[in-house]
């Protein structure tokens, strides 16, 4: 039972890890993974938290394409409006 509580534990840190912090994570994560020596458990495990790692990147790479596509869509909105008039 406690891998699950551990995986549940490492889902919510990664809830409020920033974009920068997940990333380097992610980084140090696959240089251990390239390196090997590590058992098959260890592997896993590494395997598992890079896998949460780029779905917290991923997260924050789509709420950034959001806010900029928003910004975009009001910026021509704005320039359309002020032809119209």
């Amino acid at each position: 039972m406690t891998g699950k509580t551990d995986k549940t534990e490492q889902a919510a840190a990664s809830e409020v890890l920033g974009y920068e912090q997940a990333r380097d994570e992610l980084i140090e994560v696959v240089r251990r993974l390239e390196a090997g020596g590590t058992t098959l458990e260890e592997s896993l495990a590494l395997w598992e938290r890079g896998e949460e790692l780029a779905k917290v990147c991923r997260r924050w790479l789509d709420g950034a394409r959001a806010r900029l596509d928003a910004a975009l869509a009001e910026e021509a909105g704005t320039e359309g409006a002020e032809g119209a008039g």
